[in-house]
């Protein structure tokens, strides 16, 4: 594990193998080894050739712990992606975030078109532009003096999640209240590099698939049978994908 400075924030992250660079963009009160490691990710990727980069988003992980909610804007934590990139020289990479990781993938590519060389959006497809809603729920339960208080049932999963990757979660509610801006269909519909949509079939979260393929020209869609928003990340299938993806945008083996 190694970190770095970005504008003021210490970002933890990690290096595996070598090839084409892939940077990886965990969820919500997920970190780099809950959400690519120990799925499995990193092994495909590395074997795949790729050289796999993922960092711990503010908040999360072994990063810098903030308690300001100003402080968590899905482009701030873009921001601390392509201060990674350049902090390890990278001039483009293959992106790939999960849930939150996706709509701040999405605010990289928009912002820095030229630093992302194919983006994949997975956990998170039509409800990047409707909105998910439960930010405040989310944000009281992980709150909450304990488990026992909290009854609201999706936000009672985040807490349950939160204590189980041992996370702040003082700095998670701070994070919850800010990150999940909607974004804008002609924002989307302005991305130029190849992109795939990837979700669950039974995933609320992250919303229909083809309501975002639809948006963006020329993206690719997969959806998982009968996965939902928790299980879809380690998916076989997903992996699959991602790799059959990136070898046709022409960075890995033929």
């Amino acid at each position: 594990m190694q970190k770095f400075n970005s504008a003021g924030v210490e970002i933890a992250y990690e290096v595996w193998g070598q090839g084409p660079p892939i940077l990886l963009i965990h969820g919500f009160a997920s970190n780099r080894f809950v959400n690519w490691r120990d799925t499995g990710w990193v092994k495909v990727l590395t074997e795949a050739g790729y050289q796999v980069i993922a960092l711990d988003n503010r908040g999360h992980g072994e990063s810098e712990k903030l308690y300001d909610s100003a402080q968590y804007s899905a482009p701030m934590m873009a921001d601390d992606a392509r201060r990674l990139l350049d902090h390890l020289g990278i001039a483009h990479a293959a992106v790939m975030g999960y849930s939150m990781g996706a709509r701040i993938t999405a605010f990289l590519t928009m912002q820095h078109p030229e630093r992302v060389r194919c983006a994949i959006f997975a956990g998170l497809a039509s409800r990047m532009i409707t909105g998910v809603g439960g930010a405040e729920e989310i944000g009281l339960a992980l709150e909450a003096e304990s488990l026992a208080e909290v009854t609201d049932r999706d936000a009672r999963g985040f807490r349950i999640f939160a204590d189980s990757t041992k996370s702040d979660r003082r700095a998670l509610a701070s994070c919850i209240r800010s990150s999940r801006v909607k974004i804008k269909e002609e924002a989307l519909a302005a991305i130029k590099v190849p992109v795939l949509v990837v979700a669950g079939e039974l995933d609320e979260v992250a919303g229909n698939v083809e309501g975002l393929t639809s948006i963006i020209p020329g993206s690719q869609g997969v959806v998982l049978p009968k996965r939902n928003h928790m299980n879809a990340v380690g998916d076989s299938g997903y992996k699959a994908a991602v790799v059959v993806f990136l070898n046709a945008v022409g960075l890995g083996k033929a």
